[in-house]
């Protein structure tokens, strides 16, 4: 258990440097489906991210160990410059202190198999001053990576799976 705790913690530190030394862009497509309606809104603010997400092997209804969605963490990059983080709630933290929280609204498929889903979310908090007030919507968008399949071996175990996405703040 301790090797497997000191395996995941490395894996995320490694992340977290890579990370912070991705070199972010601004999208020159935002691939998102004609049901997430970009055409009446201009993006407040558009992020790159890079990180994981983290599964945990759990015992389903049917008593089988399958792998199930825990919690993601990611480095937020912007002009090549960290500017905050992602994780849990789902929340975007940023180093100024402003805090948006969502909730899902809408699933997309990822391009590919192994990659997370594209989401629209409704932002249901924000904390703090900052560029991102009149934001009421987050995509996820333009995917890599991410979705975990195969076999789950014990109970409990995590496994983390890289990803990067760009997540576009919305009025």
């Amino acid at each position: 258990m301790v090797r497997s705790r000191c395996r995941v913690f490395g894996a995320l530190a490694a992340c977290v440097v890579l990370g912070a030394c991705a070199t972010a862009r601004t999208p020159a497509v935002i691939a998102a489906p004609a049901s997430f309606d970009l055409d009446h809104l201009k993006p407040l603010l558009i992020d790159h991210g890079v990180g994981v997400q983290i599964y945990q092997c759990k015992r389903g209804d049917d008593d089988r160990l399958t792998w199930t969605f825990r919690e993601p963490l990611a480095t937020l990059i912007h002009d090549g410059k960290t500017v905050g983080r992602h994780y849990a709630g789902p929340v975007w933290s940023f180093n100024g202190g402003e805090e948006i929280v969502g909730k899902v609204l809408e699933t997309a498929p990822g391009a590919t198999a192994n990659d997370i889903p594209l989401l629209r979310l409704e932002v249901v908090a924000h904390r703090g001053d900052g560029p991102l007030q009149t934001a009421r919507q987050v995509w996820r968008v333009n995917t890599q990576g991410g979705a975990l399949s195969g076999p789950c071996p014990s109970d409990g175990m995590l496994q983390l799976q890289t990803y990067s996405a760009d997540y576009v703040f919305l009025p």
